[in-house]
């Protein structure tokens, strides 16, 4: 899908750069703040539209709020969908994009031992 630039008719907004690039800003802005919800929305919003590094931090912060989430099945969804952003990551060669996907893979190891030392429930 096709990035749509900015034209000078949408008032109010700048006219250099794209959607993407707007969308990773305020990602990058909400991840200073330290809203990782709102980081990860912008964040996918960008990746979805074609920037590659936006799918780099999508994954490290979708990581950092499955490391956050008490409920298994919700950690474990955040982790499967960063894994998904990573592992199709443009760029995923470089040594920051190799770092991201070991430090997902040591998330998944340490939610699976999480898992096994969970009680099984008793009928």
């Amino acid at each position: 899908m096709p990035v749509r630039p900015w034209s000078p008719e949408d008032l109010g907004r700048p006219t250099d750069g794209t959607w993407a690039d707007v969308a990773f800003g305020l990602g990058e802005t909400y991840e200073r703040e330290g809203d990782l919800e709102q980081a990860a929305g912008w964040y996918r919003r960008a990746a979805e539209s074609g920037r590659a590094d936006a799918a780099l931090r999508l994954g490290a912060v979708l990581g950092r709020l499955a490391d956050a989430d008490t409920a298994a099945d919700s950690a474990e969804d955040l982790l499967a969908e960063a894994t998904r952003w990573l592992s199709g990551a443009q760029d995923a060669t470089t040594p920051d994009a190799i770092e991201l996907i070991t430090d997902m893979l040591n998330r998944q190891l340490r939610q699976a031992a999480r898992r096994g030392l969970e009680p099984s429930p008793t009928g």
